[in-house]
């Protein structure tokens, strides 16, 4: 049995709710086994992140029909420590990578100060944020290692599973192009509405073309308000609520 199908085998409905059944049925299509092999095998003779028990968290910390905002990164971090299965996430004490340090800045432009004072972007997931890459997995030391190879699949599967399960609306953080390849799918969902907000991704190399000054956060809050949902409580560190 290779290194994922032993990780979706373990995940149980307690834990992982309606995600349960997707994985199921993900795990019975032809392109799961390739994948489940070319991860397997880059992880029995290199450092394959995140962790094996990291790999799903994503879906462990958001179940399903609790998703109201989606956050969409591209392949996890590849440096020692920092990958742990939520997009641009990484833990607490751990120093920010560049594109999570842009990440904080808007915060304490767009939310106040303070609310970007940590790294690990738990307290978002468990509020129905799903902080997902598209891809994964990745081989330590190389950005996009693991592209192509099946994750998208996997992935894109996992948006329309949520956006069906859900009966919340829908507030989608698209950064960056590859981001943006995903808004078809996501105004495509029927039932409760979707907003799309759209800019550059927070890498140094764009983050000042669109990303700084966009205010994700606080558009996000204003369409859940609208929608009738509660806001989003942003802040990593201590600053007050938006």
């Amino acid at each position: 049995m290779g290194m994922l199908r032993e990780q979706l085998e373990q995940a149980t409905a307690e834990e992982y709710g309606a995600w349960k059944s997707f994985f199921e049925e993900q795990a019975a299509l032809p392109y799961f086994d390739r994948l489940d092999q070319y991860v397997s095998r880059r992880a029995a003779v290199g450092t394959v992140y995140p962790p094996p028990d990291k790999i799903l968290n994503a879906f462990r910390l958001t179940p399903a029909g609790s998703v109201r905002v989606l956050v969409l990164g591209q392949d996890p971090y590849h440096e020692p420590g920092q990958a742990m299965g939520l997009a641009f996430s990484v833990p607490d004490g751990v120093k920010a990578p560049p594109s999570l340090r842009n990440i904080q800045k808007e915060l304490e432009s767009d939310v106040g100060p303070g609310a970007g004072a940590g790294t690990d972007l738990s307290v978002w997931a468990r509020q129905g944020v799903l902080c997902l890459n598209t891809v994964l997995t990745v081989d330590r030391g190389a950005a996009a290692s693991h592209a192509k190879k099946g994750w998208e699949t996997f992935t894109q599967g996992a948006i329309a599973f949520a956006l069906e399960q859900s009966p919340h609306p829908v507030a989608a953080l698209l950064w960056g192009a590859h981001a943006q390849g995903y808004q078809p799918l996501i105004e495509g969902r029927r039932g409760a509405p979707v907003c799309c907000i759209c800019s550059a991704h927070p890498s140094p190399l764009s983050a000042h073309k669109g990303f700084l000054g966009s205010r994700p956060f606080s558009r996000a809050n204003e369409f859940l308000r609208r929608s009738g949902e509660p806001p989003v409580r942003w802040e990593l560190g201590d600053g007050e609520p938006s």
